[in-house]
């Protein structure tokens, strides 16, 4: 791929404790620009156009990648195409999510996890916030 000017931008849920240690750990090759993150709880016109868009982030995360939308598992999955796989957690989540039918498999599981997280937090839902 050729270089992008254009950023990754990744929006996930920045109550997650977990959703926003990967926001912090995750990098992406250099080739893509860089990558922004957005916590889907700050109020930035982003955020609506993306729920206007039908996607539901309580059910996973977005990555805007060169004008598509990913979400859930294809955003993990596409976050790990792109990762540099410098350091132990991005070679990791290269690993773990390479495959689209690993992602597929793991996710709904993770957003299971992320809904008990927030559950036993107190964290309301972005829908119910």
């Amino acid at each position: 791929m050729e270089k992008s000017a254009a950023k990754v931008l990744l929006i996930y849920d920045g109550e997650c404790p977990v959703c926003r240690r990967y926001a912090q750990a995750v990098r992406v090759s250099q080739q893509f620009g860089g990558l922004e993150t957005l916590s889907a709880r700050e109020p930035d016109p982003r955020v609506g156009e993306i729920i206007a868009q039908g996607y539901d982030l309580d059910e996973g995360m977005v990555v805007q990648l060169e004008g598509v939308n990913y979400h859930g598992a294809d955003a993990l999955n596409v976050m790990a195409m792109i990762s540099t796989q410098k350091g132990w957690f991005n070679r990791f989540n290269f690993f773990l999510f390479k495959s689209p039918k690993l992602a597929k498999l793991c996710y709904p599981m993770m957003r299971t996890g992320r809904n008990l997280l927030l559950r036993l937090l107190g964290v309301k839902k972005l829908a119910d916030s």
